[in-house]
């Protein structure tokens, strides 16, 4: 096919409103020119954009959406549309492109959603304008004719995606155009008020569109191609572009406007299921003192909307709407934060107890506390709140924002009221228990005397101030040691009771452990972290109560030895060997369970009279059923050496290396850390069979491991290594240096 050929045009990279405008420009004007050279002409005929271009949202490397509008003959239309689409192409852009007559785009626009959304957004690039014009209206009378039927599909359809996307403003790694709160989000919002069922999108969720628009640009510039999901390597450069000063900026603000679209979003749902439901007569309904519903939304009484309202009356209507699983009216919550003063110091106790109410509310709690953080109203009651809200969390084992991790939290300590003497506090140490995240320092810490001001703040007496500032202080002691201390040894079981001191704060501690680790995300958890830190609490607390340390025997010791070595036995979670000892015993039953895909997650190592005795307690990698024939056949080759374990595991490890992100590390802890023995932690990056790579050079460099613990958190590990013995600086120094040198082999 011989045509004259319109030049390819050269497209902006750049990032923002202006850039997006000056693509479509230069886009439109070389489709202009393709169009016109292909035999277009303005009678009867139209080039029309849908989709980012329809919309003067065109990203450096979006597709085109194009329809071919005719009156005509189908054959002559598509002749030229044929003729349009190859230039296109030759042009090395990817499209999306139909040529239909009006009746027929209708036709389709009927079956197909996204046709039908597409329609409202097109825009004449050449051609019949008054074509497009009638189309237009058409399309726009026609959406909102089958909206009854249609919405609901596309309510359907929209939470489909959700579930498979999931929720941009907690995803480290989120599509900003398919996830919940992105761009997609907001083209249903227009949709939604195309069909006139609730107003179209406000200028905050205009302004999140906006920032989702800048990001993608970047994205499309710095990869060099169209995609929409941010990956990790990418943040430093889409924040370079977009001027926004670090990589947790750019999160930070894809997370707030991916919040305001997905608020704005439930909203016009709300919207939606009020105008499809049966039409009756508006009733109000009292639930609290100047709270009413009214068609199923939260409202002020009448006599509430004063001058001067009571500063707690935001607290009591978010509390009521939490107890009532209802949402808060738009109007209200803006007359609210406009119009509330700010909380007296320190607050009064109907305000406290409001505050409690709503976090121990249940599930619903969380929708309310989203709607009030929009509006200003949490910022009034916590101006630390400010600092948290939207903070990334640098571990793909988090599942939220620090903010929402917080609320999460107290939301798990709620329904864990009834194993501790204060649940009021259980809930509120949820609420802060890592207000110091984002703080130089390790945020127990930093984190524990600002929630003693807080508690201070909202009137609770300085004894239960005390107590809210040692369990934020405390709240990882628990998890920490039982997954990283050996708890068969005293003191361990001392250390923890000295720093608890007592009952109560230990019940706390446990139940926020426990909240903790829910709100974060299912690899934050596992049976056998449980069980630990269970074990440790139920010692502590009868060292507590009596004074005495009788911590469980170590598992290793209380194997049997049996009259044939070696002796191999497989439970569903922990595995037991007893054998002859030999020089790098735990670094061959290390190895033989990574060669079979299970993780280590504690060993106990006894040897007495020449015979050696382990339990490690293992977890499947990827889960799945495990071939415990081939496991204890291979276990049993592993520990007389007859099993070549590091051919194979390098060979394994070839086709799965990993990229460490930071450089491992050795912390020594001090010689009160454990009874005979010295400790030591490796923080380094998870790799497969990284400890028997560990085990293996602490053996050849003579050391004896006691026992271990292997703690491991998204892609990190902190594995702590009891050494028999006390060991000099020198010798320190050999032993750090071999396992260093280990961790970093991939």
């Amino acid at each position: 096919m011989t045509q004259p050929s319109a030049p390819a045009p050269v497209l902006s990279t750049g990032a923002g409103a202006a850039a997006r405008a000056e693509r479509s420009a230069v886009l439109d004007g070389w489709l202009a020119k393709v169009y016109a050279e292909a035999g277009g002409t303005t009678d009867g005929l139209a080039l029309v954009a849908v989709g980012g271009l329809g919309r003067r949202e065109c990203a450096p490397r979006s597709d085109l959406d194009l329809v071919l509008l005719h009156t005509g003959p189908s054959s002559a239309a598509g002749d030229l549309g044929a003729r349009i689409w190859y230039q296109v192409w030759d042009a090395k852009f990817a499209l999306d492109h139909s040529t239909r007559t009006p009746q027929e785009a209708l036709s389709v626009a009927r079956e197909d959603l996204k046709v039908a959304l597409g329609l409202l957004d097109a825009r004449l690039v050449a051609g019949d304008a008054a074509l497009l014009a009638q189309l237009h209206a058409d399309a726009v009378a026609q959406w909102r004719a089958q909206a009854r039927s249609a919405l609901p599909l596309l309510r359907q359809l929209t939470h489909d995606r959700w579930k498979a996307h999931g929720e941009l403003a907690f995803l480290l790694e989120g599509d900003v155009k398919e996830s919940r709160g992105g761009l997609r989000d907001f083209g249903v919002l227009r949709g939604i008020g195309f069909a006139g069922v609730a107003d179209g999108p406000r200028p905050a969720v205009r302004g999140a569109h906006l920032t989702l628009l800048d990001v993608r640009d970047a994205l499309h510039a710095v990869r060099g191609r169209r995609v929409d999901r941010l990956l990790a390597q990418d943040r430093d450069e889409v924040a370079e572009l977009l001027d926004l000063g670090d990589r947790d900026e750019v999160l930070r603000r894809i997370a707030e406007s991916a919040r305001t679209i997905a608020y704005a979003s439930d909203d016009a749902w709300r919207a939606v299921e009020r105008w499809a439901a049966p039409r009756g007569t508006a009733s109000r309904r009292p639930l609290a003192r100047d709270v009413v519903e009214q068609n199923g939304e939260v409202v002020l009484a009448r006599a509430a909307v004063t001058p001067r309202p009571d500063p707690a009356l935001p607290l009591r209507v978010a509390a009521t709407a939490a107890r009532a699983e209802l949402p808060i009216s738009h109007a209200t919550l803006e007359w609210l934060g406009g119009f509330a003063g700010p909380m007296p110091q320190p607050w009064p106790a109907p305000a406290r107890d409001a505050l409690l109410t709503l976090l121990g509310s249940g599930p619903s709690m969380i929708e309310v506390w989203e709607a009030c953080d929009r509006y200003g109203l949490v910022v009034n009651w916590l101006p630390e709140w400010a600092r948290v809200r939207s903070l990334p969390q640098h571990n793909p084992v988090h599942l939220f924002t620090v903010d929402r991790h917080l609320v999460e939290t107290a939301l798990h300590a709620a329904a864990l009221a009834r194993d501790v003497d204060r649940p009021d506090l259980l809930v509120l140490c949820g609420l802060l228990h890592d207000i110091g995240k984002g703080l130089p320092g390790d945020h127990s810490v930093v984190g524990a005397p600002i929630a003693a001001a807080i508690a201070a703040r909202l009137g609770l007496p300085p004894a239960e101030v005390a107590q809210v500032e040692k369990v934020v202080r405390l709240h990882l002691l628990l998890p920490d040691t039982a997954t990283r201390r050996d708890l068969s040894d005293p003191q361990t079981i001392t250390t923890v009771a000295t720093a608890v001191g007592d009952a109560s704060t230990l019940g706390l501690l446990h139940a926020l452990a426990r909240a903790d680790a829910a709100a974060t995300g299912p690899a934050a958890w596992s049976d056998w972290k449980g069980r630990l830190i269970a074990e440790l609490v139920r010692h502590v607390d009868r060292a507590l109560d009596t004074g005495v340390v009788d911590p469980p025997p170590s598992p290793a010791a209380a194997l049997p030895v049996p009259a044939g070595l070696p002796a191999v036995h497989l439970d569903e979670d922990s595995v037991s060997v007893t054998a002859t000892d030999r020089r790098g015993l735990l670094a061959s039953v290390a190895g033989c369970l990574s060669l079979h895909r299970l993780d280590v997650v504690t060993a106990d190592t006894v040897t007495v009279d020449g015979v050696a005795r382990m339990v490690c307690a293992v977890q499947p990698r990827y889960g799945g059923e495990l071939d415990r024939e081939a496991i204890v056949s291979d276990l049993r080759r592993a520990v007389t050496g007859d099993l070549p374990l590091a051919e194979r595991l390098a060979a394994r490890d070839r086709s799965s290396r990993r990229s460490a992100s930071a450089p491992p590390r050795v912390v020594w802890q001090p010689p009160s850390a454990a009874t005979d023995a010295t400790v030591f932690e490796l923080r380094a990056t998870d790799t497969p069979g990284l400890l028997f790579r560990v085990a293996s050079a602490l053996e050849d460099v003579g050391a004896d491991v006691r026992s271990a613990r292997i703690s491991t958190l998204g892609g990190a590990v902190v594995d702590a290594f009891y050494l028999a013995g006390s060991w000099d600086a020198d010798a320190r120094g050999r032993i750090e240096a071999a396992v260093l040198q280990a961790a970093k082999t991939s």
